[in-house]
Formats: structure tokens, sequence, C-alpha cells
């Protein structure tokens, strides 16, 4: 498909193989997908859309890991949803690659990750979200107690909470402290409003995204499509890639990200590029 028409049809990730590992779609556990039937409109939107590998994340409390009988019991449903999403998966969408893990949320500042269910396919990595849409005081010191027991945290979408300041001081410190980001594809196009939006833009112009995913809860418009069209048109390919394709797959393998360059500094790059062939014009 021509590049143009690519980005009017909001088809911009056929080229690439997604990597999106933040997203609700186990049927009947969570607010994401009720039902297999929701499920499969979510496997079918994600895969039409060019994600080849879901690791798909469930909310989890972390203080449930620190009540065994009631973390199993959880797990226990969990199990059984992951088992029908990857019959289905098997049976209808053979060409895709399915993973489970959590989101997990940090009501405690040290929760128990040993049981491999806990973590992002299993790796060293788990995918944390604060409580209630709001940073918590010593929100940095948790994120050193996760990393301290030899698990990577990546925050999940911090654009998204309502306390975030716009100067971005305290993500530069969760990153100093270990943790890695990751940014919704929805909040890029406004889904969540315009100041998660704006700062969202902030956070990919100050090259501290390290990842980004759709947070799919199987209904309603993916955004993945549209987000992939908008930082096409800033010149954000290589980042693009970075963000979904290429850090993804370096987590699967238990791998830290690549650095994803500022947005802004990729801007210059093609105005620079675009300079010189001016300058080269009026030479000639």
């Amino acid at each position: 498909m021509p590049f143009g028409k690519a980005l009017r049809t909001g088809r911009a990730l056929d080229w690439s193989s997604m990597l999106d590992f933040h997203n609700h779609l186990m049927p009947g556990v969570d607010d994401g997908a009720a039902d297999l039937d929701e499920a499969r409109s979510g496997l079918a939107a994600m895969t039409g859309h060019g994600v080849t590998t879901i690791i798909t994340t469930p909310h989890i409390r972390g203080s449930w890991t620190r009540k065994p009988r009631e973390l199993e019991r959880y797990l226990g449903e969990l199990d059984t949803a992951f088992e029908a999403l990857s019959g289905l998966t098997a049976s209808e969408f053979p060409g895709l690659r399915l993973e489970r893990g959590v989101e997990m949320m940090l009501d405690v500042p040290s929760p128990l990750l040993s049981d491999p269910r806990l973590r992002l396919a299993g790796t060293r990595f788990a995918l944390f979200e604060f409580p209630w849409m709001s940073i918590p005081p010593n929100s940095t010191l948790a994120i050193r107690e996760v990393k301290s027991a030899g698990v990577v945290p990546i925050i999940a979408h911090p654009e998204r909470y309502s306390n975030m300041s716009t100067n971005l001081d305290l993500i530069e410190s969760w990153k100093d402290a270990g943790a890695f980001i990751q940014i919704n594809t929805g909040s890029v196009l406004g889904s969540y409003g315009n100041t998660p939006r704006r700062i969202a833009w902030l956070i990919l112009e100050n090259g501290l995204a390290d990842y980004m995913c759709s947070d799919y809860h199987s209904r309603g418009r993916l955004t993945i499509p549209a987000c992939s069209a908008a930082l096409l048109e800033r010149g954000g390919a290589a980042q693009l890639r970075l963000l979904t394709v290429t850090n993804p797959e370096r987590m699967l393998r238990g791998e830290d990200p690549l650095e994803v360059e500022p947005l802004e500094e990729v801007q210059l790059g093609f105005f620079k590029k675009g300079l010189s062939r001016v300058v080269k014009r009026i030479g000639n």
C-alpha cells in the first residue's frame, strides 16, 4: 500500500509486526472483554492492524500477592480465561503469538512477583499502574523496591495520571530508578482528554517513552492505526518502530529497550535534509 494511502486509511502499521503488551482481552475477568465473542472481536481488530504478538494483561492488585489464598483464587480464574483465549487464538488466529501477564496496581510498595504469571510472558519485566489514576507519594521508592527484587518495572500510561506534571521530572526520576515507560496509543489521539494528549506528546518530544501499547479493552475503536498515522505525519517512523516493534521484542527476550530519540530531533533532521537540498539547488 502506498505511504500516502496508508496514512489516509489509518493502516500505517501494515509494514511492521507490532507487539502489544498492554490490553485486556481475557474474557470475563476484568473490565475488558466480557466474553469470548468480545475477545474474538478484539483479536480480530488487533491482528487486522499489524499486531502479530499479544501479551494480554488483566488487572490485578499488588496487595493480593501478599494474600496467598486470594491470589491463587484470582490466578486460577485467569488460568481458565487464558486457556479459553488460547484455544480461540489457535483455531481462528493461527498466525498470532499469544502470551500473558498482568497490569498490576501498585497499591503496596513491594508486591511479591515470584510467580511468572505476574510478569510479562514470564520475563523479568512486569507492567504496573498506580492506584486510582493518581500518583501516590514516594512512587519512586516503590519502583526501587520492585527493581531491587530483580523485576524490571514498566510504568503504564503515565500521561493519564491526574497529578502528572507537564515538566516530566517525575518520569525522569522513575527512569533513573530503573523503570521504563509505556504510553497509550489513545493518549496520543486525545482519547482520554486534552491534558493526557499534551503530556503524551511531551513524553515523545523529550524521548522519555520506551514502549507504546493500545490498552485495548476489546470494544470500541482500536487506536493503533490512527496513532501510528499521527506519528508518521510528525516524521516519527523510527520512533514508531522502536516503540511498537523493536523494544517490545527486546522485552520479550529479556533485554532492556533501546533509547528512543526525541521526536523533535527527527523533525529537525528532516528540516536539515530539506535545507541542504535547497542550498544545493541554489549552489547549482
